[in-house]
Order: structure tokens, then sequence, then C-alpha cells
């Protein structure tokens, strides 16, 4: 969005920025929120790599 800009949250609370270009936060990851700080993008996929392998019926 372009502005300055004001927002109001669902508590009633009013943010304000001044800033010629600012993002909305919509995942509510970010530390700054109403404002996105991009911490959506330091989301990690769980690692499969070190899961133990499949047992197998055959083992005696």
């Amino acid at each position: 969005m372009e502005g300055p800009v004001k927002v109001v949250v669902d508590d009633g609370a009013v943010f304000v920025s001044q800033r010629f270009t600012v993002a909305i936060c919509t995942c509510r990851r970010s530390r700054n929120y109403p404002w996105c700080d991009t911490s959506h993008r330091r989301r990690t996929k769980p690692r499969t790599d070190l899961a133990p392998p499949p047992a197998s019926d055959s083992e005696a």
C-alpha cells in the first residue's frame, strides 16, 4: 500500500505509518504486526532426511 496509512486492528488499536510504501501482515508472524517484516519467509519445512527408514516385515 502507499502511505501514509492508518490501520485499525480487531481489538480497536490504531497503527499509523508515514512511510511511502508499507506492507500489511496477513500471516500474523510479524514481530512488527500489523506491518509485515517478512517473518513468513523464515518458516522452515520439517526435515525428512532425518527420519528412520521404514521397518521391513521380513526382518526376524
